[in-house]
């Protein structure tokens, strides 16, 4: 099961029974889905009363690696769920109002339809045989992102920005110079610009013997 896709027949068994309300004379609703089922057109399966059950058609339940993670959240459902997604008969001489248009055991798919509000989205027990065969091909492709957790930098944050000049460098008026520096008794900026040209200008004082 190491391909990027399979794929089996599964027959949907629809079920129509009497309205509760006098708008709706018939109730439709998927009820049961058939692995492995071959082609069929509304068959009766059975009847009891006014109630009756059609293998309504036969799809094709695609699983692919790339989805495994919306048929891990199908398969966590109570119970595990596949959809069946119903579209109206397009075909006003028709006794079955709706067609089965897809399956599948994508929940991320299946709520993408019933946003959209076009398609009637029916969710139905996997047999404990789907449930097998999704599960073995989800297990083998699932990959949980795995959590990095980043390194945190060494550098300390403790510490305060006192200023920008560089302490080592004498300036005579470095503007960046920090002012902490300043206040400890440290010479101001114009002090320091006066005493270095002092330092330049004046001569040394000849000693007198």
């Amino acid at each position: 099961m190491s391909q990027r896709s399979i794929e089996m027949p599964l027959g949907v068994v629809i079920r129509r029974e009497p309205g509760v309300t006098r708008w709706a004379k018939w109730v439709w609703r998927a009820v049961a889905v058939l692995p492995g089922a071959g082609q069929e057109s509304w068959k009766e399966l059975r009847r009891d009363g006014d109630c009756v059950e059609y293998h309504a058609a036969t799809l094709q339940l695609e699983l692919f690696r790339t989805d495994c993670e919306a048929y891990m959240v199908s398969l966590s459902m109570t119970p595990p769920t596949v959809f069946v997604v119903l579209r109206e008969n397009d075909d006003p001489d028709s006794p079955h109002p709706y067609i089965v248009h897809r399956v599948t055991v994508s929940a991320y798919e299946a709520q993408d339809y019933t946003d959209s509000g076009e398609e009637i989205v029916e969710p139905v027990a996997m047999p404990p045989g789907l449930v097998a065969w999704v599960h073995e091909y989800t297990k083998i492709h699932f990959e949980e992102e795995e959590f990095i957790k980043r390194r945190r930098d060494k550098k300390r944050t403790d510490l305060k920005e006192d200023g920008i000049g560089d302490v080592r460098i004498r300036q005579g008026a470095d503007v960046y110079r920090s002012p902490n520096q300043l206040k400890s008794g440290q010479q101001k900026p114009d002090q320091l610009k006066s005493d270095e040209l002092k330092s330049g200008q004046q001569k040394p004082k000849e000693t007198l013997h």
